[in-house]
């Protein structure tokens, strides 16, 4: 009787199915003094296994439900138990499963709306952490947009949090920018009552050179950005890691967890990582809340893998590249970058990458049917190109928060931000979006998954 077994491999890149034979023949063999049978039955389907008195007769064909632990596809547990009860009726009525194969879909995550829409609550059994949807992005800080006067910047910061946009991003890579907001939260404390210093949050990320990850480095690693930052423990720390056959990133993440249970970090988090390497952190009970990848209106590629893991086990993402650095804007709209000097120069890090993303999408002339796209549905709705943009990824499945940089000191997009809170896309909007989106390509193919674009030469 021919069969299809499933080989279970410790990557979901590694599951084949494999054609084999079953032997119909009883198998006996002695090992010690103990008599242990293998009986085939008359019927040959079903087969009893013995050791002395203990005894069970399973279905030689199993059915494995590792499956069900995510990364294959939402499961409704009804749907679930109805397909259960078809296989035993038919005869498979032996299920294999294991004690850590619930752990991914029975972990207690949360993201939780606010009244105002405005802020969410990511939690993660007893880490809990709330932040505004639409996120300050500090890689601007860094240099090649403009100079940056740290009077001027931390003044910009604090226009943004009285205004409602209290969640800031950065990271220990990003020049000043960590210094920065440790000058503006003291300003903060001095100027702003407690009740205002509460509903700020310092955002940062950890991007470690390839070394051994042992406790000492990365505790004095976090200590770094605690003293830059100037507070006794970081509201979250992203981590981000270059090299997925060095596996030392799990070593960091669980040195990470240990800071977090001293109190030196509120919630754990990641950036850049993809589909297949978080379900293996998650399967390592490593408790992280939410992922930072790359998605825009251009870039759906969290929404093919990521973001179905995502929704099974409550890990959230926080996008960033969501206006493509500002090629998202009325700015590029009806512009021929191919003529000298007919259009914005490409100035900046930021609009230099996400042209590339344009170009391995569809090109120039397909990124300006999107731009005027997405201004017929501005104009109907009396907004701008970036915010239709920010809400539509916003919108998305598993999406807590949309970062947009800010050129703090230079120039400032608060009006465009808080716009997005009361936009609504009708399925009108959405439908005329995603029949450009159809027309280009699948950068899942092209890049590969969330965080490949840093990790492919």
């Amino acid at each position: 009787m021919a069969v299809t077994v499933h080989h279970v491999c410790s990557h979901l890149s590694s599951f084949h199915p494999v054609r084999t034979r079953l032997t119909t023949r009883p198998v006996s063999r002695k090992f010690g003094a103990n008599s242990v049978r293998c009986d085939g039955s008359i019927e040959t389907q079903r087969v009893t296994v013995k050791n002395g008195n203990d005894s069970l007769d399973i279905c030689r064909v199993l059915n494995g439900m590792w499956q069900t632990s995510g990364g294959w596809g939402r499961i409704d547990r009804n749907d679930a138990v109805e397909a259960m009860l078809r296989y035993a009726d038919a005869g498979l009525s032996t299920f294999d499963m294991a004690d850590h194969l619930r752990k991914l879909s029975s972990r207690p995550f949360q993201c939780v709306l606010t009244e105002d829409n405005r802020t969410v609550l990511v939690k993660n059994g007893k880490d809990s952490l709330d932040i505004c949807r639409i996120v300050n992005g500090m890689w601007q800080t860094s240099g090649g947009w403009g100079r940056i006067v740290p009077d001027d910047a931390v003044d910009a910061m604090l226009r943004y949090a009285d205004a409602g946009f209290t969640t800031f991003d950065m990271a220990d890579i990003y020049g000043p920018a960590e210094d920065l907001y440790g000058i503006f939260i003291n300003r903060v404390r001095r100027e702003r009552p407690p009740e205002f210093l509460d509903k700020v949050r310092g955002l940062t990320k950890w991007v470690p050179p390839p070394v051994k990850m042992t406790s000492k480095f990365v505790g004095e690693s976090i200590n770094v950005s605690r003293k830059r930052m100037d507070v006794a423990a970081l509201d979250m720390l992203q981590f981000h890691w270059w090299d997925y056959s060095n596996p030392g990133y799990l070593d960091a993440l669980k040195h990470l967890t240990d800071l977090k249970e001293e109190g030196k970090i509120k919630t754990v988090a990641l950036t850049n990582f993809d589909t297949e390497r978080l379900q293996i952190i998650l399967e390592n009970e490593i408790p992280v809340v939410s992922n930072q990848v790359q998605h825009s209106i251009v870039d759906m590629r969290p929404q093919q893998k990521m973001a179905e893991l995502c929704q099974l086990t409550g890990v959230k993402l926080i996008t960033y590249g969501t206006v493509m650095g500002g090629l998202l804007s009325e700015k590029f709209l009806d512009t021929n970058i191919a003529i000298p000097f007919s259009a914005p120069p490409l100035n900046t890090p930021s609009l230099q990458k996400y042209k590339r993303m344009v170009d391995a999408w569809g090109g120039w002339s397909l990124f300006q049917t999107l731009l005027r796209t997405l201004k017929t549905v501005a104009t109907k709705h009396g907004v701008s190109i970036p915010t239709v943009a920010v809400k539509y990824i916003l919108d998305q499945p598993a999406v807590a928060g949309s970062m947009v940089g800010v050129r703090l000191g230079l120039s400032e997009h608060i009006n465009d931000s808080n716009a997005v809170f009361s936009l609504v896309l009708d399925e009108d909007d959405v439908n005329s979006i995603q029949e450009v989106l159809k027309k280009g390509k699948d950068l899942l193919r092209v890049i590969g998954d969330c965080g490949d674009e840093y990790r492919r030469a």
